[in-house]
């Protein structure tokens, strides 16, 4: 009986010592293929390369809802999870304001941070007699019915809020005025501009590069602090005198039942990623520019990009 039990107790020290080291889940909350997919891949690699983590980040695809299924998932299920992080970017705080995901509150999540982004612009047609931002929101708000935007999102998406924004800064009171017309897709409103359809184009960076260098676009402003790398000819709407940002960020959200020391330990985690070399290369090869707000700064940012996407949304009836 003594040997059994003694055989029994190694077995079991030895069945603790083979079991690996907790790994870290990132959900993408879309198919494979993604920019949720690519986040949790890039930002799980580089933790794992750089020493962050002890074992390879484990990449959960839960598409469904834009956003919502995993959302509700996190709230519901796995509230208190301190080595799980989640996907998230712009469309994730737009449809939080819009209440897309079935009354769903930022609060219930905790954000972590941004560490790059795809850049917010305005574009309009190499022929377009606009020139700068400024001749454009002249236009607007001298006849807004003169001018149409198209971009690659429904109304009230995230390419109809940058317009908006920028307009509502330009002192525009009746921001219903803009007409936007939503496309499938960037690819769809870039040529819906250069044909002549519409007057001018609302997306994002990474859309417009080809038409850029193919000399068929002008890109009136990027929705940056400072000018882009590697496009340092295109001015920022901030440089134009209108004070809008409007970046589709690229980050993480936590379960909001976690400790703060166990938030801070992420935040401090995806700083390191941010900053190193594996990361620059990553952006570099996709498209992104620096964006880097992490741990409160970052949430504190995020509640007031809810706050005005909400009022914005208001005022052209997304949500009541």
């Amino acid at each position: 009986m003594t040997r059994l039990t003694l055989s029994a107790l190694s077995l079991g020290a030895l069945a603790a010592l083979a079991v690996p080291a907790a790994a870290t889940e990132c959900i993408a909350p879309a198919n494979p293929g993604g920019g949720w997919d690519f986040t949790c891949r890039q930002i799980g690699r580089i933790l794992y390369e750089i020493g962050e983590v002890p074992a390879p980040v484990v990449v959960t695809n839960m598409a469904g809802a834009g956003g919502g299924v995993a959302y509700a998932n996190v709230v519901n299920e796995r509230n208190t999870d301190e080595d799980l992080i989640v996907a998230a970017s712009s469309a994730t705080t737009t449809r939080l304001a819009q209440n897309a995901f079935g009354g769903a509150t930022a609060d219930q999540v905790r954000f972590v941070g941004s560490i790059g982004g795809d850049p917010g612009v305005i574009v309009v047609a190499n022929d377009s007699p606009y020139q700068s931002l400024n001749d454009l929101v002249d236009a607007v708000l001298a006849d807004p019915g003169s001018v149409a935007f198209a971009g690659g999102s429904a109304v009230g998406g995230f390419d109809h809020m940058k317009p908006l924004q920028i307009l509502r800064a330009a002192g525009l009171e009746d921001i219903r005025q803009v007409r936007y017309i939503g496309v499938d897709g960037g690819a769809d409103a870039i040529t819906q501009t250069v044909g002549g359809f519409t007057q001018a184009m609302t997306g994002d960076m990474s859309e417009i590069v080809g038409f850029v260098r193919s000399g068929e676009v002008r890109v009136l402003a990027v929705l940056t602090e400072e000018r882009v790398p590697g496009f340092e000819d295109i001015p920022t709407a901030r440089e134009q005198g209108y004070d809008v940002v409007a970046v589709n960020w690229r980050g993480i959200y936590v379960p909001g039942g976690i400790s703060d020391d166990a938030f801070h330990a992420w935040a401090d985690r995806l700083t390191a990623v941010a900053n190193s070399e594996q990361w620059q290369e990553a952006m570099v090869a996709n498209g992104l520019a620096p964006f880097t707000r992490v741990g409160d700064e970052f949430q504190t940012w995020i509640d007031g990009v809810i706050a005005q996407t909400q009022e914005l949304s208001r005022e052209i009836g997304v949500i009541q």
